[in-house]
C-alpha cells in the first residue's frame, strides 16, 4: 500500500524516529533502542517512512542504515504554506489586541 507523508507523521513514534534519524543515519537496531516497543513494531514504523519516502534505507556491509530524507518534508511544508499566511495575520491581529490591554492596564496603574 502507497502511503503519504501526512500518514507516516501522524504517528508520533514515527515523528520521532524522523528525529532520530534528522541527526544522524541509523540501523533499525539502533532506533529500536530509543523505544519501549519490539523491535518488530519499529520496524513496522520504519517501513511506513521508507514507503513514503521520508527515508532512505543504505546498505553498508551486512548492515542497513536508514537515512533521513528531508527533501520529502517539502510536500508537508508546500501544504501547510497555504495556512502560513492565515496564521500569521491572526497572531500581528492578536499582537495588537494584547498591546492594547497591557497599555490599557500600564494606564490605569498611573
Amino acid at each position: 500500500m502507497k502511503r503519504d507523508v501526512f500518514q507516516a507523521i501522524a504517528d508520533p513514534t514515527r515523528r520521532a524516529i524522523l528525529t532520530l534519524l534528522a541527526v544522524q543515519a541509523m540501523t533499525p537496531n539502533a532506533i529500536a533502542e530509543n523505544f519501549d516497543s519490539s523491535r518488530q513494531a519499529v520496524s513496522k514504523h520504519i517501513r511506513v517512512l521508507a514507503e513514503c519516502g521520508l527515508v532512505k534505507e543504505e546498505q553498508q556491509g551486512r548492515e542497513i542504515y536508514y537515512h533521513f530524507n528531508a527533501k520529502k518534508m517539502k510536500e508537508i511544508d508546500k501544504w501547510m504554506e497555504q495556512f502560513r499566511h492565515t496564521w500569521e495575520n491572526r497572531f500581528d491581529k492578536l499582537d495588537i489586541v494584547l498591546n492594547q490591554i497591557k497599555s490599557t492596564k500600564n494606564d490605569q496603574r498611573r
